[in-house]
Protein backbone atom coordinates (compact mmCIF):
# COMPACT_ATOMS: atom_id res chain seq x y z
CA UNK A 1 0.00 0.00 0.00
CA UNK A 2 1.08 3.50 -0.48
CA UNK A 3 2.98 5.88 1.98
CA UNK A 4 1.69 8.85 0.72
CA UNK A 5 -0.76 10.84 -1.62
CA UNK A 6 -1.22 13.39 -3.44
CA UNK A 7 -4.14 14.78 -3.67
CA UNK A 8 -3.97 16.72 -7.66
CA UNK A 9 -7.65 18.60 -6.95
CA UNK A 10 -9.68 21.03 -4.58
CA UNK A 11 -12.90 21.43 -3.01
CA UNK A 12 -15.06 18.19 -1.89
CA UNK A 13 -13.84 15.73 -4.13
CA UNK A 14 -10.30 16.71 -2.18
CA UNK A 15 -11.48 16.46 0.75
CA UNK A 16 -13.50 12.73 0.31
CA UNK A 17 -10.42 11.25 -1.49
CA UNK A 18 -8.10 12.95 2.07
CA UNK A 19 -10.52 10.76 3.95
CA UNK A 20 -10.68 7.92 1.94
CA UNK A 21 -6.44 7.73 2.41
CA UNK A 22 -6.78 8.68 6.40
CA UNK A 23 -8.80 5.30 6.40
CA UNK A 24 -6.20 3.51 5.11
CA UNK A 25 -3.38 4.98 7.06
CA UNK A 26 -1.96 6.68 4.49
CA UNK A 27 -0.59 10.56 4.82
CA UNK A 28 -2.01 13.24 2.07
CA UNK A 29 -0.51 16.08 0.45
CA UNK A 30 -2.99 18.83 -0.79
CA UNK A 31 -1.92 21.28 -3.45
CA UNK A 32 -3.82 24.36 -3.40
CA UNK A 33 -3.69 27.89 -5.82
CA UNK A 34 -3.50 31.31 -3.99
CA UNK A 35 -7.26 31.29 -4.22
CA UNK A 36 -7.74 28.21 -2.05
CA UNK A 37 -4.62 29.29 0.16
CA UNK A 38 -7.73 28.88 3.18
CA UNK A 39 -10.04 26.11 1.87
CA UNK A 40 -11.19 23.08 3.93
CA UNK A 41 -9.15 20.44 1.71
CA UNK A 42 -5.72 22.19 3.05
CA UNK A 43 -6.58 22.53 6.63
CA UNK A 44 -7.65 18.49 6.90
CA UNK A 45 -4.62 17.00 4.54
CA UNK A 46 -0.90 16.68 6.41
CA UNK A 47 0.92 18.73 4.24
CA UNK A 48 0.09 21.26 1.34
CA UNK A 49 1.83 23.20 -0.94
CA UNK A 50 1.15 26.39 -2.88
CA UNK A 51 0.92 25.50 -6.77
CA UNK A 52 0.17 28.52 -7.95
CA UNK A 53 -2.17 32.04 -8.94
CA UNK A 54 -5.61 30.75 -8.91
CA UNK A 55 -6.81 30.26 -12.39
CA UNK A 56 -6.55 26.38 -12.73
CA UNK A 57 -4.37 27.09 -16.07
CA UNK A 58 -1.99 28.69 -13.67
CA UNK A 59 -2.18 26.46 -11.30
CA UNK A 60 -4.04 22.81 -10.82
CA UNK A 61 -3.84 21.86 -14.39
CA UNK A 62 -0.03 22.31 -14.60
CA UNK A 63 1.78 19.00 -14.76
CA UNK A 64 5.35 20.25 -13.99
CA UNK A 65 4.44 21.96 -10.49
CA UNK A 66 2.31 18.77 -9.48
CA UNK A 67 4.53 16.22 -10.11
CA UNK A 68 7.43 18.74 -8.53
CA UNK A 69 5.43 18.90 -5.45
CA UNK A 70 5.06 14.88 -5.13
CA UNK A 71 8.42 14.61 -5.37
CA UNK A 72 9.50 17.21 -3.00
CA UNK A 73 6.79 15.80 -0.16
CA UNK A 74 8.15 12.17 -1.02
CA UNK A 75 4.11 11.07 -2.54
CA UNK A 76 4.27 7.48 -3.99
CA UNK A 77 1.36 8.51 -5.50
CA UNK A 78 -1.77 10.90 -7.23
CA UNK A 79 -4.87 10.98 -6.87
CA UNK A 80 -6.60 13.15 -9.48
CA UNK A 81 -10.31 13.37 -8.41
CA UNK A 82 -12.34 14.66 -11.20
CA UNK A 83 -11.95 17.04 -13.85
CA UNK A 84 -8.90 19.24 -13.98
CA UNK A 85 -6.08 16.68 -14.79
CA UNK A 86 -8.06 13.33 -14.20
CA UNK A 87 -9.00 12.35 -17.66
CA UNK A 88 -5.89 13.52 -19.15
CA UNK A 89 -3.76 10.13 -20.45
CA UNK A 90 -0.47 12.73 -21.12
CA UNK A 91 -0.67 13.41 -17.50
CA UNK A 92 -0.86 9.86 -16.43
CA UNK A 93 1.98 8.55 -18.57
CA UNK A 94 4.10 11.56 -17.20
CA UNK A 95 3.41 10.07 -13.29
CA UNK A 96 4.47 6.73 -14.89
CA UNK A 97 7.67 8.30 -16.56
CA UNK A 98 8.19 9.90 -12.99
CA UNK A 99 7.62 6.74 -11.12
CA UNK A 100 4.61 7.57 -9.17
CA UNK A 101 1.70 5.83 -9.58
CA UNK A 102 -1.65 7.40 -11.04
CA UNK A 103 -4.69 6.51 -8.89
CA UNK A 104 -6.50 5.66 -12.20
CA UNK A 105 -6.79 3.42 -15.34
CA UNK A 106 -4.02 2.97 -17.70
CA UNK A 107 -3.14 5.74 -20.20
CA UNK A 108 -5.08 3.86 -23.36
CA UNK A 109 -8.23 3.36 -21.93
CA UNK A 110 -8.44 6.97 -20.68
CA UNK A 111 -6.84 8.12 -24.14
CA UNK A 112 -9.50 5.87 -26.10
CA UNK A 113 -12.63 5.86 -24.10
CA UNK A 114 -12.14 10.27 -23.54
CA UNK A 115 -12.54 10.67 -27.09
CA UNK A 116 -16.38 10.24 -27.89
CA UNK A 117 -15.37 9.04 -31.40
CA UNK A 118 -12.82 6.78 -30.62
CA UNK A 119 -14.63 4.94 -27.89
CA UNK A 120 -17.76 4.51 -30.14
CA UNK A 121 -15.64 2.76 -32.33
CA UNK A 122 -14.13 0.50 -29.95
CA UNK A 123 -17.19 -0.22 -27.46
CA UNK A 124 -19.16 -1.18 -30.98
CA UNK A 125 -16.56 -4.31 -31.62
CA UNK A 126 -17.98 -5.66 -28.85
CA UNK A 127 -21.33 -5.57 -29.13
CA UNK A 128 -22.65 -2.24 -26.87
CA UNK A 129 -25.63 -0.65 -28.55
CA UNK A 130 -24.82 2.83 -29.91
CA UNK A 131 -26.90 5.48 -30.58
CA UNK A 132 -27.24 5.59 -34.52
CA UNK A 133 -24.57 8.40 -35.57
CA UNK A 134 -21.13 8.94 -36.60
CA UNK A 135 -17.52 7.28 -36.03
CA UNK A 136 -15.82 9.87 -37.17
CA UNK A 137 -14.90 13.73 -36.73
CA UNK A 138 -16.53 16.22 -38.76
CA UNK A 139 -14.35 17.80 -40.93
CA UNK A 140 -16.44 21.01 -42.52
CA UNK A 141 -19.90 22.50 -42.83
CA UNK A 142 -20.52 21.00 -46.04
CA UNK A 143 -19.47 17.40 -44.03
CA UNK A 144 -21.95 18.16 -41.26
CA UNK A 145 -24.77 18.90 -44.12
CA UNK A 146 -24.09 15.53 -45.64
CA UNK A 147 -24.31 13.87 -42.51
CA UNK A 148 -27.35 15.24 -41.14
CA UNK A 149 -29.31 14.14 -44.45
CA UNK A 150 -28.01 10.94 -43.12
CA UNK A 151 -29.42 10.82 -39.63
CA UNK A 152 -32.29 12.87 -39.96
CA UNK A 153 -33.99 15.22 -37.32
CA UNK A 154 -33.77 15.69 -34.31
CA UNK A 155 -29.82 15.37 -33.96
CA UNK A 156 -27.27 16.41 -31.34
CA UNK A 157 -24.01 17.84 -32.38
CA UNK A 158 -21.12 17.09 -30.19
CA UNK A 159 -17.94 18.04 -28.77
CA UNK A 160 -15.27 14.72 -29.40
CA UNK A 161 -13.81 15.64 -26.40
CA UNK A 162 -14.58 16.52 -21.95
CA UNK A 163 -18.37 16.57 -21.16
CA UNK A 164 -20.46 18.59 -18.86
CA UNK A 165 -22.63 19.59 -21.72
CA UNK A 166 -19.91 21.61 -23.37
CA UNK A 167 -20.07 21.76 -27.09
CA UNK A 168 -23.10 20.37 -27.25
CA UNK A 169 -25.90 21.74 -29.80
CA UNK A 170 -29.71 19.89 -30.22
CA UNK A 171 -30.14 20.27 -34.22
CA UNK A 172 -33.85 20.49 -35.04
CA UNK A 173 -33.39 21.42 -39.08
CA UNK A 174 -30.81 21.74 -41.95
CA UNK A 175 -31.02 25.07 -41.78
CA UNK A 176 -29.32 24.99 -37.76
CA UNK A 177 -26.54 22.52 -38.84
CA UNK A 178 -23.80 25.32 -40.13
CA UNK A 179 -24.49 27.49 -37.29
CA UNK A 180 -24.66 24.66 -34.62
CA UNK A 181 -21.61 23.28 -36.11
CA UNK A 182 -19.51 26.55 -35.95
CA UNK A 183 -20.46 27.52 -31.92
CA UNK A 184 -19.98 23.71 -31.13
CA UNK A 185 -16.54 23.72 -32.46
CA UNK A 186 -15.82 26.95 -31.19
CA UNK A 187 -17.32 26.06 -27.38
CA UNK A 188 -15.38 22.76 -27.73
CA UNK A 189 -12.16 24.19 -28.71
CA UNK A 190 -12.39 26.84 -25.45
CA UNK A 191 -13.26 23.96 -23.55
CA UNK A 192 -11.30 21.42 -24.13
CA UNK A 193 -8.30 22.66 -26.19
CA UNK A 194 -9.84 20.02 -29.16
CA UNK A 195 -12.88 21.70 -31.42
CA UNK A 196 -13.54 18.17 -32.70
CA UNK A 197 -17.36 17.51 -32.79
CA UNK A 198 -19.64 14.92 -34.40
CA UNK A 199 -23.54 14.19 -34.82
CA UNK A 200 -25.51 10.95 -33.64
CA UNK A 201 -29.18 10.74 -33.41
CA UNK A 202 -31.16 12.95 -30.85
CA UNK A 203 -32.97 10.18 -28.38
CA UNK A 204 -36.60 11.50 -27.61
CA UNK A 205 -37.65 11.57 -24.08
CA UNK A 206 -34.18 10.79 -23.02
CA UNK A 207 -33.19 9.78 -19.34
CA UNK A 208 -29.30 9.72 -18.35
CA UNK A 209 -28.97 6.22 -16.94
CA UNK A 210 -24.89 4.66 -16.06
CA UNK A 211 -23.48 2.13 -15.05
CA UNK A 212 -20.50 1.87 -12.40
CA UNK A 213 -17.79 -0.22 -12.96
CA UNK A 214 -15.13 -1.70 -11.31
CA UNK A 215 -11.72 -3.33 -12.76
CA UNK A 216 -8.24 -4.38 -11.57
CA UNK A 217 -4.88 -4.93 -12.71
CA UNK A 218 -5.69 -8.96 -12.81
CA UNK A 219 -8.25 -8.79 -15.25
CA UNK A 220 -11.84 -9.03 -13.12
CA UNK A 221 -14.40 -6.04 -14.24
CA UNK A 222 -17.44 -6.05 -12.50
CA UNK A 223 -20.64 -3.64 -12.70
CA UNK A 224 -22.38 -2.02 -9.34
CA UNK A 225 -25.68 -1.48 -10.68
CA UNK A 226 -26.69 1.45 -12.11
CA UNK A 227 -27.63 5.51 -11.59
CA UNK A 228 -30.39 7.94 -12.45
CA UNK A 229 -28.81 11.44 -13.13
CA UNK A 230 -31.71 12.74 -15.68
CA UNK A 231 -32.17 16.05 -13.44
CA UNK A 232 -30.17 18.30 -15.37
CA UNK A 233 -29.61 21.98 -16.44
CA UNK A 234 -27.60 22.77 -19.30
CA UNK A 235 -26.81 19.24 -19.80
CA UNK A 236 -24.96 19.41 -15.94
CA UNK A 237 -26.45 16.65 -13.52
CA UNK A 238 -27.47 18.60 -10.26
CA UNK A 239 -29.62 15.45 -8.77
CA UNK A 240 -29.04 11.92 -9.16
CA UNK A 241 -30.06 8.53 -7.50
CA UNK A 242 -29.89 4.71 -7.31
CA UNK A 243 -31.38 2.83 -8.49
CA UNK A 244 -33.16 4.46 -11.52
CA UNK A 245 -36.98 3.99 -11.61
CA UNK A 246 -36.88 2.48 -15.49
CA UNK A 247 -34.68 -0.23 -14.96
CA UNK A 248 -36.23 -3.71 -13.64
CA UNK A 249 -33.79 -6.52 -13.53
CA UNK A 250 -33.49 -7.80 -16.63
CA UNK A 251 -32.72 -4.17 -18.39
CA UNK A 252 -30.15 -4.03 -15.09
CA UNK A 253 -28.59 -7.28 -16.14
CA UNK A 254 -27.76 -6.20 -20.10
CA UNK A 255 -26.86 -2.54 -18.93
CA UNK A 256 -24.48 -4.21 -16.72
CA UNK A 257 -23.19 -6.62 -19.29
CA UNK A 258 -22.75 -4.09 -21.80
CA UNK A 259 -20.81 -1.93 -19.34
CA UNK A 260 -18.50 -4.65 -18.34
CA UNK A 261 -17.86 -5.12 -22.43
CA UNK A 262 -16.96 -1.47 -23.11
CA UNK A 263 -14.84 -1.44 -20.01
CA UNK A 264 -13.23 -5.03 -21.18
CA UNK A 265 -12.42 -3.27 -25.16
CA UNK A 266 -9.73 -0.44 -23.18
CA UNK A 267 -8.86 -3.73 -20.06
CA UNK A 268 -10.07 -0.89 -17.53
CA UNK A 269 -8.37 -1.41 -14.38
CA UNK A 270 -9.95 0.82 -12.18
CA UNK A 271 -13.34 2.61 -10.94
CA UNK A 272 -15.07 4.11 -13.91
CA UNK A 273 -18.61 4.81 -15.70
CA UNK A 274 -20.11 4.04 -18.95
CA UNK A 275 -23.00 6.32 -19.26
CA UNK A 276 -25.84 5.36 -22.07
CA UNK A 277 -29.07 7.42 -23.11
CA UNK A 278 -32.31 5.84 -22.50
CA UNK A 279 -35.82 5.93 -24.69
CA UNK A 280 -38.08 6.76 -21.88
CA UNK A 281 -41.02 5.68 -24.48
CA UNK A 282 -39.44 2.22 -25.51
CA UNK A 283 -36.83 1.77 -23.14
CA UNK A 284 -34.00 1.12 -25.24
CA UNK A 285 -30.49 2.15 -24.47
CA UNK A 286 -27.61 3.03 -26.04
CA UNK A 287 -23.82 3.88 -24.95
CA UNK A 288 -22.92 7.77 -24.58
CA UNK A 289 -19.71 7.50 -23.08
CA UNK A 290 -17.82 6.44 -20.64
CA UNK A 291 -15.71 8.85 -17.83
CA UNK A 292 -12.48 7.14 -17.00
CA UNK A 293 -12.50 8.69 -13.17
CA UNK A 294 -14.97 8.48 -10.00
CA UNK A 295 -17.97 10.39 -10.61
CA UNK A 296 -19.15 13.51 -8.41
CA UNK A 297 -22.33 11.33 -8.09
CA UNK A 298 -20.79 8.08 -6.78
CA UNK A 299 -21.74 8.63 -2.98
CA UNK A 300 -25.61 6.99 -4.52
CA UNK A 301 -23.97 3.66 -5.31
CA UNK A 302 -21.71 3.82 -1.88
CA UNK A 303 -25.64 4.26 -0.43
CA UNK A 304 -27.21 1.63 -1.66
CA UNK A 305 -24.40 -1.23 -1.97
CA UNK A 306 -22.42 -0.35 1.46
CA UNK A 307 -19.08 -0.36 -0.29
CA UNK A 308 -16.51 2.39 -0.36
CA UNK A 309 -15.65 3.19 -3.75
CA UNK A 310 -12.34 5.68 -3.56
CA UNK A 311 -11.00 3.48 -1.11
CA UNK A 312 -11.34 0.39 -3.95
CA UNK A 313 -10.01 2.74 -6.31
CA UNK A 314 -7.00 3.11 -4.61
CA UNK A 315 -6.42 -0.44 -3.72
CA UNK A 316 -6.65 -1.36 -6.98
CA UNK A 317 -4.30 1.14 -8.12
CA UNK A 318 -1.87 0.12 -5.32
CA UNK A 319 -2.12 -3.57 -6.92
CA UNK A 320 -5.01 -5.29 -5.16
CA UNK A 321 -7.64 -7.35 -6.39
CA UNK A 322 -11.44 -6.55 -6.28
CA UNK A 323 -12.28 -6.59 -2.60
CA UNK A 324 -15.78 -8.01 -4.38
CA UNK A 325 -17.45 -10.16 -7.07
CA UNK A 326 -20.55 -9.60 -8.92
CA UNK A 327 -22.57 -12.02 -6.84
CA UNK A 328 -21.71 -9.63 -3.89
CA UNK A 329 -23.61 -6.51 -5.56
CA UNK A 330 -26.59 -6.41 -4.33
CA UNK A 331 -28.95 -3.37 -4.28
CA UNK A 332 -30.39 -2.24 -0.69
CA UNK A 333 -33.15 0.47 -0.11
CA UNK A 334 -32.99 4.04 -2.57
CA UNK A 335 -30.22 6.96 -2.38
CA UNK A 336 -30.39 10.59 -3.33
CA UNK A 337 -27.64 12.91 -4.01
CA UNK A 338 -28.15 16.84 -4.19
CA UNK A 339 -25.62 18.81 -5.24
CA UNK A 340 -25.20 22.18 -3.65
CA UNK A 341 -23.68 24.92 -5.58
CA UNK A 342 -22.92 28.69 -5.29
CA UNK A 343 -26.00 29.68 -7.96
CA UNK A 344 -28.95 31.69 -7.85
CA UNK A 345 -31.55 29.11 -9.31
CA UNK A 346 -34.16 31.97 -9.14
CA UNK A 347 -31.17 33.91 -11.68
CA UNK A 348 -30.77 31.47 -14.61
CA UNK A 349 -28.43 29.42 -11.93
CA UNK A 350 -25.80 32.07 -12.58
CA UNK A 351 -22.65 31.76 -10.15
CA UNK A 352 -22.91 34.00 -6.37
CA UNK A 353 -19.20 33.43 -5.17
CA UNK A 354 -18.32 35.31 -2.18
CA UNK A 355 -18.16 34.85 1.67
CA UNK A 356 -20.31 31.53 3.41
CA UNK A 357 -21.28 33.96 6.90
CA UNK A 358 -23.50 31.44 8.77
CA UNK A 359 -23.36 27.38 7.73
CA UNK A 360 -25.58 24.61 9.51
CA UNK A 361 -25.23 20.64 7.56
CA UNK A 362 -27.65 18.73 8.03
CA UNK A 363 -27.80 15.41 10.12
CA UNK A 364 -29.45 12.63 11.26
CA UNK A 365 -30.06 8.64 10.50
CA UNK A 366 -28.37 7.95 7.18
CA UNK A 367 -27.55 11.40 5.93
CA UNK A 368 -24.20 12.17 4.20
CA UNK A 369 -22.89 15.69 3.61
CA UNK A 370 -19.84 15.72 1.42
CA UNK A 371 -18.43 19.27 1.66
CA UNK A 372 -15.66 21.38 1.08
CA UNK A 373 -16.89 24.35 2.72
CA UNK A 374 -17.08 26.02 6.04
CA UNK A 375 -18.69 28.92 7.88
CA UNK A 376 -16.04 32.06 6.80
CA UNK A 377 -14.88 30.67 3.55
CA UNK A 378 -15.06 32.70 0.46
CA UNK A 379 -16.24 31.00 -2.46
CA UNK A 380 -13.79 31.85 -5.61
CA UNK A 381 -14.76 32.80 -8.95
CA UNK A 382 -12.36 30.74 -10.76
CA UNK A 383 -13.64 27.09 -10.49
CA UNK A 384 -16.82 25.10 -10.61
CA UNK A 385 -19.08 26.35 -8.07
CA UNK A 386 -20.08 23.18 -6.76
CA UNK A 387 -19.77 23.49 -3.02
CA UNK A 388 -21.26 20.07 -1.37
CA UNK A 389 -22.92 16.99 -2.37
CA UNK A 390 -26.03 15.95 -0.09
CA UNK A 391 -26.27 12.43 0.02
CA UNK A 392 -29.89 10.53 1.81
CA UNK A 393 -30.13 6.66 1.98
CA UNK A 394 -34.14 5.69 2.50
CA UNK A 395 -35.64 2.18 2.88
CA UNK A 396 -37.38 2.97 -0.75
CA UNK A 397 -37.70 5.54 -3.08
CA UNK A 398 -40.81 7.47 -0.97
CA UNK A 399 -38.68 7.55 2.27
CA UNK A 400 -35.71 9.07 0.49
CA UNK A 401 -37.21 11.91 -0.84
CA UNK A 402 -39.16 12.36 2.28
CA UNK A 403 -35.47 12.36 4.46
CA UNK A 404 -34.06 14.39 1.52
CA UNK A 405 -36.40 16.94 2.05
CA UNK A 406 -35.99 16.56 5.70
CA UNK A 407 -32.43 16.95 5.64
CA UNK A 408 -32.62 19.93 3.01
CA UNK A 409 -35.13 22.20 5.63
CA UNK A 410 -31.92 21.68 7.90
CA UNK A 411 -29.31 22.78 5.46
CA UNK A 412 -28.46 26.83 6.10
CA UNK A 413 -25.93 28.68 3.93
CA UNK A 414 -26.19 32.27 4.41
CA UNK A 415 -23.77 34.71 3.00
CA UNK A 416 -24.56 33.70 -0.67
CA UNK A 417 -27.44 32.15 -2.61
CA UNK A 418 -27.22 28.23 -3.26
CA UNK A 419 -29.53 25.78 -4.94
CA UNK A 420 -30.76 24.33 -1.78
CA UNK A 421 -34.21 25.82 -2.36
CA UNK A 422 -34.14 24.84 -5.92
CA UNK A 423 -33.64 21.01 -4.58
CA UNK A 424 -36.21 21.29 -2.12
CA UNK A 425 -39.10 22.39 -4.78
CA UNK A 426 -37.91 19.36 -6.72
CA UNK A 427 -38.69 17.06 -4.37
CA UNK A 428 -42.20 18.15 -4.16
CA UNK A 429 -42.67 18.39 -7.66
CA UNK A 430 -45.41 15.62 -8.73
CA UNK A 431 -43.46 14.54 -12.17
CA UNK A 432 -40.38 13.56 -9.80
CA UNK A 433 -42.32 11.88 -7.23
CA UNK A 434 -43.84 9.89 -9.84
CA UNK A 435 -40.38 9.32 -11.98
CA UNK A 436 -42.21 10.85 -15.00
CA UNK A 437 -39.35 12.57 -15.92
CA UNK A 438 -36.29 12.99 -18.50
CA UNK A 439 -33.18 15.14 -19.63
CA UNK A 440 -35.20 17.95 -20.98
CA UNK A 441 -37.32 18.02 -16.70
CA UNK A 442 -36.26 21.30 -15.32
CA UNK A 443 -36.80 23.61 -18.93
CA UNK A 444 -39.60 21.89 -20.39
CA UNK A 445 -41.54 20.70 -16.95
CA UNK A 446 -40.21 22.10 -13.73
CA UNK A 447 -39.12 25.89 -15.10
CA UNK A 448 -43.18 26.70 -15.89
CA UNK A 449 -44.39 24.75 -13.12
CA UNK A 450 -42.15 26.74 -10.96
CA UNK A 451 -42.84 30.10 -12.16
CA UNK A 452 -46.38 29.71 -11.65
CA UNK A 453 -46.29 28.47 -8.12
CA UNK A 454 -48.00 29.91 -5.66
CA UNK A 455 -45.30 32.69 -3.32
CA UNK A 456 -47.82 32.52 -0.19
CA UNK A 457 -44.76 34.97 1.84
CA UNK A 458 -43.69 36.80 -1.58
CA UNK A 459 -45.51 40.10 0.41
CA UNK A 460 -43.63 39.01 3.21
CA UNK A 461 -40.01 38.81 1.84
CA UNK A 462 -40.45 42.27 -0.07
CA UNK A 463 -41.83 44.30 2.89
CA UNK A 464 -38.50 42.48 4.90
CA UNK A 465 -36.35 43.41 1.61
CA UNK A 466 -38.03 47.24 1.79
CA UNK A 467 -36.57 47.40 5.57
CA UNK A 468 -32.77 45.93 5.37
CA UNK A 469 -32.93 48.44 2.50
CA UNK A 470 -34.04 51.41 4.61
CA UNK A 471 -31.55 50.38 7.29
CA UNK A 472 -28.88 49.69 5.36
CA UNK A 473 -29.11 53.61 3.68
CA UNK A 474 -30.05 54.79 6.94
CA UNK A 475 -26.81 53.76 8.75
CA UNK A 476 -24.36 54.86 5.19
CA UNK A 477 -26.03 58.60 5.76
CA UNK A 478 -25.37 58.20 9.66
CA UNK A 479 -21.80 57.42 8.71
CA UNK A 480 -21.38 60.38 5.99
CA UNK A 481 -23.03 62.80 8.12
CA UNK A 482 -20.72 61.87 11.14
CA UNK A 483 -17.80 61.79 9.10
CA UNK A 484 -18.70 65.29 7.99
CA UNK A 485 -19.31 66.90 11.79
CA UNK A 486 -16.11 65.12 12.91
CA UNK A 487 -14.46 67.38 9.61
CA UNK A 488 -16.15 70.51 11.04
CA UNK A 489 -14.78 70.06 14.57
CA UNK A 490 -11.00 70.03 13.07
CA UNK A 491 -9.34 73.15 12.06
CA UNK A 492 -9.25 73.82 8.01
CA UNK A 493 -5.78 75.03 8.59
CA UNK A 494 -4.84 71.48 10.02
CA UNK A 495 -6.81 69.76 7.31
CA UNK A 496 -4.93 71.54 5.14
CA UNK A 497 -1.28 70.42 6.84
CA UNK A 498 -0.61 74.26 7.08
CA UNK A 499 -0.11 74.40 10.60
CA UNK A 500 2.78 72.39 12.19
CA UNK A 501 2.92 71.78 15.78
Amino acid sequence: MFKKVLIANRGEIAVRAIRACKELEIATVAVYSEADRAALHVRVADEAYCIGPPPSSQSYLVMDRIIEVAKKSGADAIHPGYGFLAENPVFAERCEKEGITFIGPNPYAIRIMGNKTTSRVAVAEMGVPLVPGMKENLTSEQHAIEWAEKIGFPLMMKAASGGGGKGMRMVSGMEDVASAYRSAKSEALHSFGDDAVYMERYVENPRHVEIQVVGDKHGNIIYCMERECSIQRRHQKVIEEAPSVIVDDDMRRRMGEAAVNAARTVNYDSVGTVEFIVSGRTREFFFLEMNTRLQVEHPVTEMVLGIDLCKEMIRIAAGMPLSYKQEDIKIRGHAIECRIYAEDPNNKFLPTPGRITTLRVPGGPWVRDETGMYEGLDVPIYYDPILSKLVVWGGDREKCIARTLRALSEYVVKGIKTTIPFHVRVMKNEHFIKGDFDTNFIDKQFVMEDEAREKPYEDVALVAAAIKTYRRDKARAQRILGGAEQAQAISPWKLSGRVKR
